[in-house]
C-alpha cells in the first residue's frame, strides 16, 4: 500500500495522540516518539509491499494462468500471503 509521507506521519501523531489520551502510554519526547512511529508504520507498509509482490509473483508462475480477481485468484492470492506471513514473521 502506497501512503504519502504526510499520510504515515498524520497516523503516526494520531496513534500517539490516541495511546495518551486513553492513559496507554506517557510520553515524555513527543519528537522521538512520532519518528519511532513513522518508521514502524512505513517499515510495515513496505514489508507489506514486499509480500503482496512475492504472492503475485508465485500466483504468476503458475502454469495454468489464474485470471486476477477471479474466485481461484482470490483462493490462492490469500493462501500464499499467509504462507509468505508464517515465512517472514512478525519482523
Amino acid at each position: 500500500m502506497k501512503l504519502s509521507e504526510a499520510r504515515i506521519l498524520y497516523l503516526a501523531r494520531e496513534s500517539l495522540n490516541r495511546l495518551r489520551a486513553e492513559g496507554l502510554a506517557d510520553v515524555p519526547n513527543f519528537p522521538l516518539a512520532l519518528r519511532q512511529g513513522r518508521e514502524a508504520i512505513a517499515h510495515w507498509l513496505e514489508k507489506g509491499d514486499q509480500i503482496d509482490a512475492a504472492v503475485r509473483r508465485k500466483i504468476a508462475s503458475l502454469k495454468r494462468g489464474v485470471v486476477e480477481g477471479s474466485g481461484e485468484w482470490q483462493i490462492l492470492y490469500r493462501r500464499y500471503r499467509e504462507e509468505e506471513l508464517r515465512k517472514k514473521g512478525p519482523r
